[in-house]
Parts: C-alpha cells; structure tokens; sequence
C-alpha cells in the first residue's frame, strides 16, 4: 500500500511538471504575433497629443507652416470669395467694409498726372516723403516728395506718407518721423504716416542685417508714437516674412497696419487696414506699372446690405484680367 502511494504521488508529480510545460509553451505561441512576443497584460491606453493643438497652418510667403497665432490680434475677417479679380482689378462683394482703392509711389514714379489718376477711380496715394540709406544710414529727402504731395492735394486725392526705414534704434526710428513731420507740415495729409521698415535681401552691407526682432519692435513704435503726439494718425507697413517672423502685432494694435500680400485675396492670418494687392497695375496718369491698394473701412452694422454686390462678369472681362 505504501508503495502504491508512493507512485500515486510521484505520477501527481510527473502530471503536475507535464501541464506547467505545456502551459508554458501555450503561452509561447499565443502570446506571440509576428515574431514579437506580446504581452498577455492589459495595455495601458495612452491619450494621443495633437502636436499642433492650438496652432493655424498658414500660408507664410514660402510654404504652408504651422504658426502658434499672437494673443491680442485681430484675426484676417474674409475669405477668397469676398473677392473679384476683374478688368485687372480686385472689387470687394461684401457689405461689411467700404473699400478706398490707392496708390503708393516714390520718386521711381515721377511725372505723375494726378488728375488723371483721381478720375480713374483712385482715391489715396501713399508718397515716400523720405528714406535712410541702407549703408551708412543718412536721411533723404524723397527726390519727387512735394511734387508728388502737392499734385495729389491738388488733385482731391487723400494723401498719406511713408518713410523707408533702416533704423537700427528707437532714436533712428524718432529721427525718422521727425524728418517727415518737418517735409509734410505744409501739405493735407488725411492718412497714416507710415513706417516702413525692410529687410535689404541678400547684401553683406545692410547695416540692418541681425537686428534683434525686440528692437525692432521698439523702431516701430518709437516711430508711431512721434508721429501720433504731433496729431497724425500712424501706420506700420510690412510683408508677409515681417508680419509672421519679425513683428511682434500684438505691440502694434494702436496704429494702422499695412500688409504686402499680391494675389486675389489678403492670404495673411492677421486683420490688417490696408492691402497691398499688386506690384504692377496700370494706373491711368501713371506711366509705368504700380502699385496698388484697397483700404478696408469697417460699415455700421445697421448700415450693411442684406446681401453681398453681385458682379456681372462678361466674357470679355473675364479675357482681360486673365490676360
């Protein structure tokens, strides 16, 4: 009986250790995918982040990007259809803004019929009253400045200025709008004094090359704020690239902002007053190729049309604005 016992217990045994191997290469190969072995314990769930949450993806003058968008700034309020490219010309169609089409000209565009140019639908003109040199920084007078102030005062044209700057600190940037203040004192100016600080592409010489985007900033304003305590209103121009990658626009909101976009539509994130559409419309009074712009002024909303203009476009335009 006893060593019927013992093989009981020994056969339990040998059972025991057969079902344990047998288990374990159970595990092995349902607990295996693909080569890989795959754990039997439940999975811990890890929540995707979205690595642009936050973020706009924006068309920056280069390619779209993603950009993480300034607090405090007014955001672009139309889209593409607001607009109509016709007869070489871009019309707004909607209700919420009156437009007022303009020119900006420098001494470039001189022997200007400023007439002509008022009866052709043009109602400002931003001049270049002056500009700093790029190298060694001194301070011209633009050469056609009050030829072109006078004709379009004249004229009935709505006048503003602008200074190309080169300014590498806020006493530059105040000496600037001083220079303008003393050339247009004689002259109507019913729009913006415009600070026009540009990056000098490509040129080992610009003394602009490497300043700090603060400092900048601080141009701007120094500019802006010169130009507003002797009573006229002041604006900031700039381009994509600067408007995205150089200016801080939550630091510019008191002053009319100006964007350079060429194209069918204001594609810029941010609201700006005034867009510069073109590089090179036929103006009539103006003989070469120019530039030209829509300043978008905001229209009670009690005042606004039910339905946005329709535009009749006939074949024949529809040929001419595509050329």
């Amino acid at each position: 009986m006893k060593t019927t016992a013992k093989y009981k217990t020994v056969l339990l045994i040998i059972t025991a250790a057969v079902l344990i191997v047998a288990c374990v290469m159970l595990l092995n190969i349902f607990g295996s995918y693909g080569g890989h072995t795959v754990s039997l314990r439940p999975h811990r769930v890890v929540p995707t982040v979205d690595p642009h949450e936050g973020q706009v993806y924006i068309n920056d003058g280069f390619g779209m990007v993603w950009m993480t968008p300034l607090e405090g700034v007014d955001v672009n309020p139309f889209l593409p259809s607001d607009f109509a490219y016709i007869n070489g010309k871009i019309d707004y169609l909607g209700s919420a803004y009156e437009t007022l089409r303009g020119v900006d000209v420098s001494e470039h565009r001189h022997g200007i019929d400023w007439r002509t140019v008022k009866a052709s639908g043009i109602d400002f003109a931003f001049i270049r009253a002056a500009y700093r040199g790029y190298t060694e920084g001194g301070v011209f007078k633009d050469a056609f400045a009050e030829e072109n102030l006078s004709g379009a005062n004249e004229a009935g044209i709505k006048v503003g200025v602008y200074f190309f700057s080169q300014a590498i600190s806020p006493e530059e940037a105040v000496e600037e709008a001083n220079f303008v203040l003393d050339i247009i004192k004689d002259y109507k100016i019913d729009m913006p004094v415009v600070f026009d600080w540009e990056k000098i592409e490509d040129n080992d010489a610009a003394r602009t090359n490497g300043l700090p985007n603060e400092t900048l900033d601080e141009c701007a304003i120094a500019f802006c704020e010169t130009v507003k305590a002797a009573g006229y209103d002041a604006g900031v121009y700039f381009n994509r690239h600067l408007g995205y990658y150089r200016y801080d626009l939550s630091k510019l909101t008191d002053y009319f902002l100006w964007v350079s976009v060429p194209g069918e539509y204001p594609d810029f994130y941010y609201a700006a007053d005034i867009w510069q559409y073109s590089f090179s419309e036929t103006v009539p009074g103006i003989a070469y190729e120019n530039d030209v712009n829509l300043m978008f002024v905001p229209v009670p909303e009690a005042e606004r049309s039910e339905e946005s203009k329709t535009v009749t476009v006939t074949i024949g335009e529809l040929e001419s604005s595509q050329g």
